[in-house]
């Protein structure tokens, strides 16, 4: 190991996860035995959609009584394999670590793909998982690394970000989803010992903060910079129903991207934003009284003769997956009443996504695990249907509590 990959490593290891659960096991509402009936009913679940899935595809959704997959090179496609992955964490079902480990076959090729920023979700959420439940460094380090630098390449020292979009009239598109590839780079940033990935990811959230949110730290969705000078050219929306509307998923993962950068760095700034960003969440009268959001927080502002929402009232179960696995990290972050009340938010937001209508019926919805998630309702794309990523966060909140009520850190790191 390199010098400087050793003080790198004792620098994070101070910063690391070692009291994450601080005596809340007492505290906790949900017992082991209806956590691990849900961890074995979704992979009751997802082996049905095994079953449908061919080997060089990735599950994307179940619409019209049909499966639609894509190939390794769409958004998604890392969320199934990191499903199999959390889901054999929980369980220790051998056939879901081989089927996850099978499925990476077909999605290494993407660790040279320039033309994307979500190379986070991708390959951490697949290949971050394999390699932290497998220890398989020679296999699995590699990928990550070449990923990283990719991802990497699409960083600007004029916007200080890294472009989200290629595609489009916009000049230098970045969305809030971005914050979410971040982890990549800091956990690569800590197996290599290389602080540029890692400067690349705090820059970028430090830049997301100052521009994307407004004075009620609701964000914006699209913020499209001058890639000449860096400045902000506009604040728009692609999903969301209008351009100064609160997307419900875009909130979630700025809720989680800078929980995970607090973690990350330590940096009260961060902290502070997803206090604020869950209060926005949490005290919004538009939050339905079951905390499962609807598809946009200003859906009530939509006029009524609008014929691009008729069905403006549609929850997003994938808005309320992420919330859940973010609250449960950052109420470790926190003390006292806050700390609580993002756990019990959380908790309630588990229990009812675990239950109808938002849990499927085994053998139902194509094998996903959840129902009821809006895609992008402005495009009329994927409404009310399951999401592979919607799946992926709701496992993932049930593995972090099932830690939770070990005793064990909520946060497990691929760096051993």
């Amino acid at each position: 190991m390199r010098l400087e990959k050793k003080i790198l490593m004792i620098v994070w290891a101070a910063l690391g996860t070692s009291s994450l659960a601080h005596g809340q096991t007492e505290k906790l509402k949900l017992s082991k035995e209806f956590i691990q009936q849900q961890l074995d009913g979704a992979a009751k679940q997802i082996k049905v959609l095994d079953k449908e899935t061919p080997k060089d595809k990735f599950p994307k959704t179940f619409e019209n009584g049909k499966e639609v997959f894509s190939s390794s090179s769409w958004w998604c496609s890392g969320f199934y394999p990191g499903t199999l992955f959390y889901l054999y964490e929980g369980t220790k079902d051998q056939q879901l670590l081989q089927s996850a480990e099978d499925k990476l076959t077909y999605l290494e090729k993407e660790k040279n793909n320039k033309g994307t920023h979500d190379l986070g979700f991708m390959l951490f959420c697949s290949f971050g998982n394999a390699l932290r439940l497998t220890g398989n460094t020679q296999k699995y380090e590699p990928v990550l690394t070449t990923g990283a630098n990719s991802l990497a390449s699409r960083y600007s020292q004029k916007t200080k970000t890294i472009r989200s979009w290629d595609h489009g009239a916009w000049d230098y598109p970045v969305i809030i989803d971005n914050m979410m590839n971040l982890e990549f780079l800091t956990q690569v940033s800590k197996v290599t010992g290389d602080k540029r990935y890692y400067d690349i990811a705090v820059t970028h959230a430090e830049t997301t903060l100052k521009n994307h949110f407004r004075k009620d730290y609701s964000s914006y969705h699209v913020i499209d910079y001058d890639k000449n000078t860096g400045k902000v050219r506009s604040k728009k929306t692609h999903q969301g129903a209008f351009d100064e509307s609160a997307w419900s998923r875009g909130q979630g993962w700025a809720l989680y991207g800078y929980t995970m950068m607090y973690r990350e760095t330590k940096k009260k700034e961060f902290l502070k934003q997803a206090q604020q960003i869950a209060k926005y969440i949490l005290d919004n009268p538009n939050l339905p009284s079951d905390l499962i959001p609807y598809w946009d927080f200003d859906k009530d502002k939509i006029a009524s003769s609008d014929k691009m929402y008729p069905n403006k009232d549609l929850r997003d179960v994938s808005a309320a997956a992420l919330y859940a696995s973010a609250l449960l990290e950052l109420s470790q972050y926190t003390k006292g009443t806050e700390s609580t009340n993002y756990l019990d938010k959380a908790e309630t937001m588990i229990k009812n996504l675990s239950q109808a209508p938002y849990l499927a019926a085994y053998g139902q919805n194509g094998g996903y695990i959840l129902q009821h998630s809006v895609g992008a309702l402005p495009l009329n794309s994927e409404v009310d249907v399951p999401l592979t990523y919607a799946d992926y966060y709701y496992v993932e909140a049930l593995v972090r509590y099932k830690r939770l009520l070990a005793g064990e850190p909520i946060i497990k790191e691929i760096v051993k």
